[in-house]
């Protein structure tokens, strides 16, 4: 076996071993809370020593702020469809459309990303949530540009955009939180879609 070939190896064992961490945190912050959860019970949920895992993060706000950026890096992937989408009132809509198609498809992200309470030290951390802004400034740019085209005129560009953010995440947080159970004979996936539909028809209008 080469030399290239050993580094290779290593360093594929390296990236399992990283993936495999994420993977453990993610069920055990989702189960105990940020608070809870330490580097030993993610060692333990994946059967290695914690010790170990030093060798991969400096301590457990490393591997949240990593899985935060992970699960916001796959939202903002989604929403690169919209490029495309010339008319910016459209492309809001489907963004809406997209946000809560992924909490429906990765609820584990979205708690994560959204639900699961963090420390204020760690909620302030510029570098570690710059993505999560990243999310929120893609979606006041789109409003603004919905501004420009006549839409919205009278609204201030940030409530606005603090309002329609607040009205998908509580579409998403009630599905990835259970609490759609209130609402008998209607599927979760009817609920949100049509509750969005709803939203839309209200901006609509406006």
């Amino acid at each position: 076996m080469s030399k290239m070939s050993i580094a290779e190896r290593k360093l594929e064992e390296k990236q399992e071993m990283h993936k495999r961490i994420l993977n453990g945190a993610r069920k055990v912050f989702l189960e105990k809370g940020y608070e809870q959860a330490s580097m030993r019970s993610i060692a333990n949920e994946i059967n290695y020593s914690p010790g170990s895992l030093y060798f991969y993060f400096k301590d457990k706000s490393e591997i949240f702020q990593e899985l935060h950026k992970e699960g916001f890096q796959l939202l903002l992937n989604q929403f690169k469809v919209l490029d495309k989408v010339g008319d910016p009132f459209e492309r809001l809509k489907a963004m809406g459309r997209i946000f809560i198609q992924f909490a429906q498809e990765n609820k584990d992200y979205y708690n994560l990303m959204f639900l699961v309470e963090e420390p204020v030290k760690i909620a302030n951390d510029e570098g570690g949530f710059k993505i999560a802004q990243e999310a929120i400034d893609r979606l006041a740019s789109v409003i603004k540009d919905c501004q420009q085209k006549g839409r919205f005129k009278d609204l201030d560009t940030e409530d606005l955009t603090f309002m329609i953010l607040s009205a998908m995440h509580g579409i998403c947080a009630l599905f990835c939180k259970d609490r759609t159970t209130s609402f008998i004979g209607k599927t979760n996936e009817e609920l949100m879609q049509n509750g969005y539909e709803c939203f839309v028809a209200l901006l609509e209008k406006s």
